[in-house]
C-alpha cells in the first residue's frame, strides 16, 4: 500500500487541514524525535492541496522545516534554494513566511549567499526587514 497517499486521502477528505489532523500528524511525524526532507516534502504537499489549512498546522510545518534547515546550525546554498522552492511553491511569500524566514536568519550560525538572496527577494516583496 502507498501510505503516504493513503494518508493525504484521509487528511484531506474534506479538503481541510484543521487542528485534529495537525495534532495526528505531530504525533506521527515527532514521534521518532527526527524530521527529515521527506516529511517536510509530505506537510507541503497536503497544504499545497488543501483548501483551507489551520494556524497551527503552519506553525508545525515551520518548526519541522526549520529543524531540518537548521540541524547543524548552517543554512548552506544548497539548503537555501530547497526553502525557495518551498516558500514560493504557491509563486508568493506572505506574513507567515516572512516570520519564519526572520527566525531561521536569527537562530542560524552562518548562512550563505543563496540564503542572502532569498531575503533580498523577499525584502523586494514588501518585507524590507528581512535584509
Amino acid at each position: 500500500m502507498d501510505w503516504p497517499a493513503f494518508s493525504k486521502k484521509l487528511i484531506l477528505a474534506d479538503g481541510r487541514i484543521g487542528e485534529a489532523e495537525t495534532a495526528l500528524l505531530k504525533r506521527a511525524i515527532l514521534d521518532d524525535g527526527m524530521v527529515d526532507r521527506e516529511e517536510v516534502a509530505f506537510l507541503v504537499e497536503l497544504k499545497q492541496e488543501a483548501k483551507q489549512v489551520h494556524p497551527s498546522f503552519d506553525r508545525f510545518l515551520f518548526l519541522v522545516l526549520k529543524k531540518v534547515v537548521l540541524a547543524d546550525g548552517l543554512i548552506e546554498d544548497r539548503e537555501a534554494l530547497w526553502l525557495r522552492n518551498i516558500l514560493f511553491a504557491n509563486k508568493r511569500v506572505g506574513p507567515t513566511e516572512a516570520a519564519f524566514l526572520r527566525e531561521v536568519k536569527r537562530d542560524a550560525t552562518a548562512y550563505g549567499s543563496e540564503f542572502e538572496k532569498l531575503l533580498r527577494d523577499c525584502a523586494r516583496l514588501g518585507y524590507p526587514d528581512l535584509t
